[in-house]
């Protein structure tokens, strides 16, 4: 039995028009974008918002807050304490960041050859330092330098040796660093052996063809391979030098006289904030030092991604 062309037509499902399809398919995306744009507004947006509204912002001994506009913007791009504090982080960032990330590369380097034995055992103990809390590590470290209570104090005393003071104004910044660097180079080594891995072993295989050795494949295959992941490390160690906070917070009692309240740009917010009670003043040290970091990192990436 045929049908009728008049019966085949009537038959047929009806055509969706292109913008009713286009909106249907937008409702559904928001569907799914629609928790995580909710939840990154109320814990990002938000918070920026309302730090940079009190940046406007200054509170009055009589009278309330008044509105000051840049004012407080102005004083903090003249306030020596907070200059000192980024220049000690950037000089920090300079020296800690390069040995940190040289030595997770190089442990990287040596899991990724074949050539270590207890493989599996070494990359659990190098990842073990970032698993401790960063308290946990300052405490831990903090007393391993006390010349009078801690590892530094007692082989003074047993050995008759005279041992620098690591909680010297001179010597804390390296004593941070140090701590710093054991924290973190697990966590760095785990970012370049994961790309280590993901290179492909034709290389490998065309370069033992040719008659490469290792330190030839380590220049001209592992390095280039995994630039990407350099770079992102990189900046990840910027960003988190800048934000140095938790270790000169919790050696600042062993130390008092080496650690002052803007030893860091963090630290003078905290300090601002908690202790000084100039919420609009820190919220401002706050958002210049945000972008300080931002327009680096963003240097920083621009650079490292360029080709050649």
């Amino acid at each position: 039995m045929t049908l009728l062309p008049s019966a085949a037509k009537a038959v047929s499902p009806p055509r969706v028009r292109p913008r009713v399809r286009a909106r249907g398919n937008a409702l559904v995306g928001w569907g799914f974008a629609g928790p995580f744009a909710a939840v990154f507004v109320l814990v990002f947006l938000a918070p920026i918002g309302y730090a940079f509204q009190l940046s406007l912002m200054r509170d009055r001994l009589v009278g309330g807050t008044d509105f000051v506009g840049a004012d407080n913007y102005l004083q903090a791009l003249t306030d020596p304490r907070f200059w000192e504090g980024s220049a000690r982080v950037g000089l920090f960032l300079l020296v800690q960041v390069p040995i940190m990330l040289g030595i997770a590369l190089l442990v990287a380097l040596a899991i990724d050859s074949g050539r270590l034995y207890g493989k599996a055992f070494f990359r659990v103990a190098v990842f073990l330092p970032y698993a401790v809390p960063a308290v946990v590590a300052g405490l831990m470290w903090g007393f391993i330098y006390g010349p009078r209570f801690g590892l530094v104090g007692n082989l003074n005393e047993a050995l008759g040796l005279s041992l620098p003071d690591p909680l010297s104004p001179s010597l804390i910044l390296a004593s941070i660093g140090n701590v710093v660097t054991w924290e973190f180079v697990g966590y760095n080594t785990l970012i370049f052996y994961s790309a280590l891995k993901v290179v492909p072993r034709s290389l490998y295989e065309a370069a033992a063809i040719d008659g490469a050795g290792e330190w030839r494949v380590v220049t001209a295959i592992k390095l280039p391979a995994i630039r990407s992941a350099l770079v992102i490390a990189t900046i990840f160690s910027i960003i988190g030098s800048f934000q140095l906070f938790n270790e000169p917070s919790i050696m600042q009692n062993l130390a008092p006289n080496a650690i002052t309240t803007s030893y860091t740009p963090n630290l003078y917010t905290y300090s601002l904030a908690f202790s000084g009670q100039q919420h609009n003043y820190a919220a401002t040290v706050a958002i210049v030092m945000g972008v300080l970091t931002a327009i680096i990192a963003y240097a920083v990436q621009l650079r490292g991604m360029r080709k050649g």
